[in-house]
């Protein structure tokens, strides 16, 4: 083994008193976690998150910095990194939910904050009881009305500043990143807070807990695709059938007029359907006071949640649903709590910052 040492010596002095030293003491990563700075574990591990494989972050590191690092250290690496972020976000949610009940209600800022949630599965190594590998990420996302821009089409928006969270495993964790999010981001300073899910029960439940004063929104597109696919099992391969009933129970609802609709289930209620159609009867009951479309549009409300179906291509499908991907759940989750903080402009503020000042000695 060859190990290089670093000779100092007083200024000026060529020969005489000297001191010897191990070279990764002289450059001060002797007690971190790898052999390397802070700074470059900060950049290995963005590499890591932001590629589609390790293996192509080490190609790109090559070709970036000109160094050799492995796919199996930057696996490390990364991992290493997110779990210090994770640990100090859970820290924090821990705390807010803890402490919901000092939450100031202050509402000084105008407008509306928008809290948008979703479920999307993840590939593990882990078999459920039914033997299926497959666990559920909850996706949250978070934004306000300040920080939308209209479109040339004068529709559509984009919204220039977002916060993704994202937790693999039960609500009763997952809420707990999420009011810590939303209460970052102004939670009990706007106006109004509209939130917008697809009508899971879940969300629903946990909504009614975190934000009680709230406007729920059953996402409208959800919504129509379902009916769609009900429509479909109705009239199988007549696409001028089904899209003519499905567009009339649509075009109602988008009217709020809720009654109607509903009166034209009705008859459907007791329907016998196949595993992935949902009763639309049933599903409108449920959600009958989400769906006031037409008042929602008058307010200039969103009444969508596309915006956190985007995220879940972005934060978890572009890097873990490649193909033959399945994942450690623990490390999986450490790696998406990177992800969505690069997918949120907060890279900086929450990952660089932080390790560059934590006692990395101390983990």
């Amino acid at each position: 083994m060859t190990i290089n040492r670093s000779i100092l010596r007083l200024e000026g002095e060529t020969e005489g008193p000297k001191e010897v030293v191990p070279l990764d003491e002289y450059l001060g990563i002797d007690k971190l976690p790898f052999k390397m700075t802070r700074q470059m574990m900060i950049e290995v591990a963005f590499w890591g998150q932001n590629q589609t494989s390790f293996k192509m972050a080490e190609r790109i590191l090559q070709k970036i910095y000109g160094v050799s690092i492995t796919d199996d250290l930057i696996r490390k690496v990364t991992y290493y990194v997110g779990k210090v972020v994770y640990e100090e976000d859970l820290r924090r949610a821990q705390d807010i939910y803890k402490n919901m009940k000092d939450i100031p209600y202050e509402r000084d800022i105008p407008g509306v904050l928008y809290i948008m949630t979703e479920g999307a599965a993840i590939n593990t190594r882990i078999k459920d009881d039914e033997g299926s590998t497959w666990r559920e990420n909850k996706l949250g996302l978070v934004f306000s009305s300040k920080d939308l821009k209209l479109r040339k089409d004068g529709e559509t928006h984009d919204i220039l500043k977002k916060e993704y969270v994202s937790y693999i495993g039960s609500v009763n964790e997952f809420k707990k990143f999420l009011i810590e999010c939303a209460v970052r981001n102004g939670y009990g300073r706007y106006t109004q807070v509209v939130i917008i899910g697809d009508g899971a029960t879940w969300i629903r439940n946990m909504c009614l807990e975190l934000f009680p004063d709230a406007i729920q929104i059953l996402d409208f597109f959800h919504l129509k695709e379902n009916l769609y696919v009900f429509a479909k099992h109705l009239y199988p391969n007549n696409v001028t059938e089904y899209t003519k009933w499905a567009e009339t129970i649509a075009g109602l609802l988008r009217k709020s007029k809720t009654a109607q609709a509903l009166n034209m289930l009705e008859e459907y209620k007791d329907t016998k359907l196949p595993p992935g159609i949902v009763n639309p009867y049933i599903y409108l009951l449920n959600n009958k006071d989400k769906v006031d479309y037409e008042l929602y549009r008058q307010n200039g409300w969103f009444i969508g949640s596309g915006s956190v179906e985007s995220g879940n291509k972005t934060v978890l499908q572009k890097r873990c649903k490649q193909a033959g991907q399945s994942w450690d759940v623990v490390n999986a989750q450490y790696l998406l709590t990177l992800k969505a903080k690069e997918e949120s402009d907060l890279w900086e503020q929450h990952v660089s910052k932080y390790i560059s000042t934590v006692n990395l000695h101390a983990i």
